[in-house]
């Protein structure tokens, strides 16, 4: 069982909301939110309702100021993250629909055009296990949660001028 809690001024300052599963809209709760304490779990946090825009992990600890992160309007979804204990795979695929070269990934890629010289990733099918994408190699810059499902275009998700180069397992025991 995760918990989080949002406040609305930066250094948890302001009104707060304890969470305790996923919330696609911070906005009956509070007016903004600007700072949270991860009490336990491992979570998505979006700066857009409904689990879009930019997206952040964040394990157990404080965060006093989004705004170091470039996340200057704040906190409006998030999404709980599950325990998960097994293996780890999923195909990822050179274009949209599970088309072009497919690959079978089971492990961390910190450069998926070195290790499986794809130009592109465009889809993906998420077997099992949770994922965090990245738009550089050596996992940095933004990221994308991706839980077990079928991605079939990244673009149609939101993501149009993306490009996936990295992605990590998520086996933290937050």
């Amino acid at each position: 069982m995760g918990r989080i809690i949002f406040y609305e001024d930066r250094n948890f300052g302001g009104r707060h909301y304890d969470c305790s599963s996923d919330c696609a809209d911070f906005s009956s709760y509070l007016s903004r939110c600007n700072s949270c304490r991860v009490e336990s779990g491992c979570w998505m946090v979006y700066d857009r309702t409904n689990y879009m825009g930019n997206q952040y992990f964040l394990r157990r600890g404080e965060y006093s100021d989004y705004s170091r992160w470039g996340m200057f309007d704040g906190i409006r979804s998030c999404r709980m993250i599950p325990m998960y204990r097994g293996a780890y795979r999923m195909r990822i695929y050179e274009r949209e629909n599970f088309g072009g070269q497919m690959y079978e990934v089971m492990d961390d890629c910190d450069s998926y055009m070195d290790r499986y010289r794809m130009s592109d990733c465009q889809s993906c099918h998420v077997m099992d296990g949770h994922w965090l994408f990245y738009e550089q190699p050596h996992y940095r810059g933004r990221m994308w949660y991706m839980r077990p499902g079928e991605y079939r275009s990244f673009r149609d998700m939101g993501y149009s001028n993306m490009r996936f180069m990295s992605m990590r397992r998520i086996m933290d025991m937050c």
